[in-house]
């Protein structure tokens, strides 16, 4: 065999049998961690007999992929130092010291594969992606939630143990002939070929030949995924996705729009949905506070046909005002929840328009009000640097307003995180009262974060200790809104204020589809006692759909560019939903889930039961349309000057 050791014949030196070394740790490694998340994900469909030997095979490729890319520094070693008596010892002392940093390094990545698992059930995708900006928060996350020193020392004992599983035959490779340099340079370009050659012969269609989400998940690695989604961070939705000619998906989406409301009158604007909203009845002069709370699914409140005691003020403001039974949200982190309810645009693929460099010029929200007279807040309970929050808001004309304004005395608890919602809440208060004591209209968004891990809250609030788990998180959470109620309700401002209380997202990741409904439910509910009629709204509808809502209870007249629609007069008519996970972006109607996917593919999914249905082409227009002239939207903020 190549390996021999016969030196003269051998086409590699026998130093380069280290790399096998290498090699099987890694490859035993990333096998142990797929098997490890196969059991953890406990479905047994994944262990069928037409399955588990493919998601192997699959994982296979990928792994030796990505492990020619980690034996490179291993190769460039056995280059460097020579064949002499000095020259192999310290190859054999650098290389034993790469091997045990590298299988401490596989060990902590496989335990990072499965602590993310555990929060999006998903390898590595764009969110680690993100993360990777906001070090501080996500460290800090994870020291809070888990015991990191023993974690770290345990991962160091498993790498110890398996360096003295190899210890001898590496370290006779490691002190073996290594050859003269042309024949090591001939040997480790080579190896150095085999980077490139995966590069170029590897890519998705392994993973794509799987039909379930999780095993498409099972059947990558982490590394493989991690730098797709940093390849595919900005996707250019017109090269990767599949297009109408740009008149037709105008006329289309005005079509859809006047599905809802036949009488509305558009205007010539860059916007295609430009539109004139012209209340028959003055404006409202109320204030508005607008509270996404952080990864609350429906699933999580009574009312909404969830879990029972977790949320009875929630639950109690549900009797008494205006429920919306089925509102989806438009993806499944808080950026997405803030780019739909501040701009009212479908999910694009790729980054929220928040985080992007250009997130300044569409309609918002607080826009339309600042130009009725109010002043538009944004408070949030955590750093406003993260996801860009700050620099979104504040150059879309809020006053931003976070954790850096509170009072360390007024603080009872923190996490990584943010503070406590009832420190926020309590905050927003004073905000309010401040304002509208100059006679000042107000909207304030305000964004929640204790239900999030590590899941703490101040002691002695509900009936669930403190970390846990999220059902505590949600109860506090829902204590905290009630708390702030309570106190509003004895200022001046209480009568005259419209309270708007929705998710930013659920807390559910992967399921049976790529965009399973279920995990987008979110509830939604507008409380003004004095205002507002106890009522329930059954139509479909999507988080996009909330700003319209507001301004049409307000009576507020504008020239709306939102993609959202007024739910009450609207979704009787034209229900629909928008939905992504970052590359996959759906549209649900009629009963049906129409997905758009990168390569230009296209998909239509019963939303029930996600079964693959019959093509629907009028209907998959219709959520071209919407995705489309949204896109081109975006692609003009970002060429222009």
């Amino acid at each position: 065999m190549i390996l021999s050791s016969n030196t003269e014949k051998a086409f590699l030196p026998p130093r380069y049998r280290t790399l096998f070394w290498v090699l099987l740790l890694f490859l035993l490694i990333n096998f142990l961690t797929r098997f490890g998340l196969m059991l953890f994900e406990g479905d047994s469909h994944n262990f069928a007999f037409n399955v588990f030997p493919k998601i192997l095979f699959s994982g296979f490729i990928y792994d030796l992929s990505v492990a020619s890319y980690v034996l490179i520094p291993f190769i460039l070693l056995t280059l460097v130092f020579g064949n002499g008596h000095k020259g192999r010892w310290l190859f054999a002392v650098s290389a034993t010291i790469l091997l045990a940093l590298a299988v401490f390094g596989f060990l902590f990545t496989a335990l990072a594969e499965g602590t993310f698992w555990n929060e999006f059930s998903s390898r590595f995708n764009f969110i680690a992606v993100d993360y990777l900006i906001y070090t501080r928060e996500v460290m800090g996350n994870i020291w809070q939630s888990y015991p990191v020193t023993w974690l770290l020392l345990g991962l160091a004992a498993i790498a110890l143990g398996l360096l003295w599983l190899v210890r001898k035959p590496f370290w006779s490779a490691a002190l073996a002939e290594a050859g003269n340099l042309p024949k090591r340079l001939v040997a480790s370009l080579l190896f150095l070929s085999l980077p490139v050659a995966s590069f170029l012969l590897v890519n998705d269609h392994l993973r794509d030949g799987f039909t379930r989400p999780a095993e498409r998940e099972l059947a990558s690695n982490g590394y493989y995924e991690f730098m797709r989604a940093f390849r595919t961070n900005d996707l250019d939705y017109f090269k990767f996705y599949k297009t109408l000619p740009t008149e037709q998906a105008s006329q289309i989406l005005q079509q859809a729009f006047q599905q809802g409301q036949p009488e509305l009158s558009f205007v010539q604007h860059p916007m295609p949905t430009a539109h004139v909203i012209q209340p028959n009845t003055a404006p409202l002069q109320k204030n508005v506070v607008l509270i996404s709370i952080e990864s609350l699914g429906a699933d999580f409140v009574e009312s909404f046909g969830g879990k029972t005691g977790l949320t009875p003020n929630l639950d109690r403001f549900a009797q008494q005002g205006m429920v919306f039974n089925q509102l989806y949200a438009t993806g499944l982190r808080t950026v997405r929840g803030l780019e739909a309810l501040t701009l009212s645009i479908p999910p694009t693929p790729g980054h929220a328009v928040p985080a992007r460099k250009h997130n300044t010029g569409l309609q918002t929200l607080g826009g339309v009000l600042q130009q009725n007279g109010y002043k538009p807040f944004y408070i949030y309970g955590g750093y406003s640097y993260f996801d860009n929050m700050e620099n979104f808001f504040t150059g879309n004309g809020y006053q931003v307003i976070d954790r850096t304004d509170v009072a360390a005395t007024d603080i009872h608890h923190e996490t990584i995180w943010g503070i406590a919602d009832e420190d926020i809440l309590h905050h927003t208060i004073g905000v309010i009262s401040q304002e509208t004591a100059k006679g000042q209209k107000v909207f304030a968004h305000v964004m929640t974060t204790s239900n999030h891990r590590p899941f703490t809250y101040p002691e002695g609030r509900i009936d669930i200790p403190s970390g846990s788990g999220r059902d505590g998180a949600v109860k506090y959470t829902d204590w905290a809104i009630g708390h702030f109620m309570e106190e509003a309700s004895q200022q001046p401002w209480f009568k005259n204020t419209l309270f708007v209380f929705v998710a930013d997202h659920t807390s559910h990741g992967r399921g049976r589809t790529d965009l399973p409904p279920e995990n987008y439910r979110i509830p939604m509910i507008i409380y003004a006692p004095d205002f507002i009629q106890p009522q329930k709204i059954d139509a479909l509808a999507s988080q996009i759909d909330v700003a319209p809502t507001i301004l049409g209870l307000l009576n507020i007249p504008y020239i709306s560019e939102f993609y959202g629609q007024d739910i009450r007069l609207a979704a009787t008519r034209n229900p629909r939903a928008f939905m992504a996970n970052y590359l996959t972006v759906g549209y649900m109607k009629d009963g049906k889930v129409f997905e758009l996917m990168p390569k230009q593919t296209t998909k239509v999914l019963d939303a029930d039961t996600g079964t693959e249905l019959p093509s629907d082409p009028a209907m998959l227009d219709e959520a071209i349309a919407y995705y489309q002239t949204a896109a081109a939207r975006l692609n003009a903020l970002q060429t222009a000057p």
